[in-house]
């Protein structure tokens, strides 16, 4: 009874007027400027985050929407890793629940939330339980198949906390295989398949490609992404401008992690014969040449097909110039992006990838995430120069966390992170940042 009435004396501010667009956390702070004499902006700081997060549990679904939004907000614009190590559990828990019962605006949001937490987090532990948690609700929540922002919003979503908590090759690859089913869903008996619109195929593309930036060729399974290569290549065909920008990335990601054969038709097992590795080869040679075509066109493309705006027609062809003197020349895109005072550069394809995903994914966040954030930082080797983020904090958040070895771009950054760790804890006197027992941290 106490929590249920702490909890609806809270949300009164959030369930004052449903009708009105989601207040910014500012404005609703307003409303507790003074309640605690000088010491209002703490206050302010640990409450409201409660409060939100109290709101979640509230059956009116505006309610929680207003508080998802808040939160989105919050974690945008600061790192409240406190809040985070004290109440994980509970509002990983209260987002599954909005995807699993909310509106279609609802599980966006809380979708949305979930993958700003395992950024947030950082690899290890907790990030391993988000995906553990989510992966299940958010491929029941994709079958649906409805509301295209939704569609888009679950799948950002899955390739956010793959990224950050998968631990084993398997469990990316598993979650692109739940991102290819979506783009082309298995028919069953008596079935229709749902014909996916460009956004949902344009985001199914983007999240797979940013996913498979932290493979190794090597360990992808062949039997999964067979033909995958021509079914890129069918996209760049398209109407739609996003989906065959996200098709060409795709493919210039292929080309240059290699492993040709594991991506294109005929390959198997048992093809150990020259004559079969002749005729694989001269299969991918025929698709690169296919492809080289099409890219050439679309570097040079007039206007007529899907423009809709000058700025898009020259984003495609800067795109495809940059895959086309890829392909001939084998030069890969070199990239810089303004961070505050800093630059960061990319020279690769799967950095840009996994620059622009995160950029998208992250919108107004993106800086204070780059500046902050030491799990990024180690991703695209980036020292900011002046970084906000607590060294103590660091510590106590990630002392227990175990990372995966390091074959990857990725899994590189995860043992970076760790060193880190180690090495600000030889410092310490042992015990200082020991965490008393929550069951929220459990």
């Amino acid at each position: 009874m106490g929590r249920r009435s702490s909890q609806k004396k809270n949300v009164a501010m959030l369930d004052s007027d449903d009708t009105d667009s989601v207040s910014s956390s500012s404005t609703i702070r307003s409303d507790y400027i003074g309640v605690s004499g000088g010491e209002e902006v703490q206050f302010d700081k640990d409450t409201l985050l409660d409060q939100y997060l109290d709101a979640l549990f509230e059956k009116r679904g505006s309610t929680r929407e207003k508080a998802l939004a808040s939160l989105i907000e919050a974690f945008n614009n600061n790192l409240p890793h406190e809040f985070v190590e004290k109440k994980f559990a509970t509002l990983l828990h209260q987002c599954l629940n909005s995807i699993k019962r909310g509106s279609a605006k609802e599980v966006s949001m809380a979708a949305h939330l979930i993958g700003l937490l395992a950024l947030t987090t950082g690899p290890g532990a907790k990030a391993q339980e988000i995906l553990e948690e989510s992966v299940s609700p958010i491929s029941e929540a994709l079958k649906s198949r409805h509301e295209t922002s939704k569609m888009s919003a679950l799948l950002e979503c899955l390739a956010i906390i793959t990224f950050v908590g998968a631990e084993e090759p398997e469990h990316t690859e598993k979650s692109m295989q739940i991102m290819w089913q979506v783009a082309n869903p298995k028919l069953g008996p008596n079935v229709a398949a749902a014909k996916p619109s460009p956004l949902v195929i344009a985001t199914v593309v983007n999240a797979w490609s940013f996913l498979l930036t932290t493979m190794d060729g090597w360990t992808l399974d062949p039997k999964n992404w067979q033909e995958s290569i021509a079914y890129f290549s069918t996209l760049l065909d398209k109407d739609d401008r996003s989906v065959r920008m996200g098709a060409g990335e795709a493919l210039a990601l292929i080309f240059e992690i290699g492993s040709l054969e594991k991506f294109s038709k005929g390959s198997s097992e048992s093809s150990n014969s020259e004559a079969d590795k002749s005729r694989e080869l001269m299969h991918i040679q025929g698709l690169r040449s296919k492809i080289l075509g099409q890219v050439k066109n679309l570097s040079a493309e007039a206007g007529g097909k899907g423009a809709v705006a000058k700025k898009d027609l020259n984003s495609q062809r800067n795109t495809f110039r940059e895959i086309l003197e890829f392909l001939e020349d084998g030069y890969s895109p070199e990239n810089t992006v303004k961070i505050g005072g800093d630059s960061l550069s990319t020279t690769s394809w799967a950095q840009l990838i996994q620059l622009n995903f995160l950029k998208h994914f992250l919108g107004g966040g993106f800086v204070k995430h780059m500046q902050e954030n030491e799990f990024l930082h180690d991703v695209f080797d980036f020292s900011p120069k002046k970084s906000l983020a607590s060294a103590e904090y660091r510590l106590s958040a990630s002392a227990k966390r175990l990372y995966k070895s390091p074959n990857s771009g990725l899994n590189k950054a995860r043992t970076q992170f760790l060193n880190k760790q180690r090495a600000i804890s030889q410092g310490k006197n042992t015990g200082q940042f020991a965490v008393s027992f929550d069951p929220d941290m459990a």
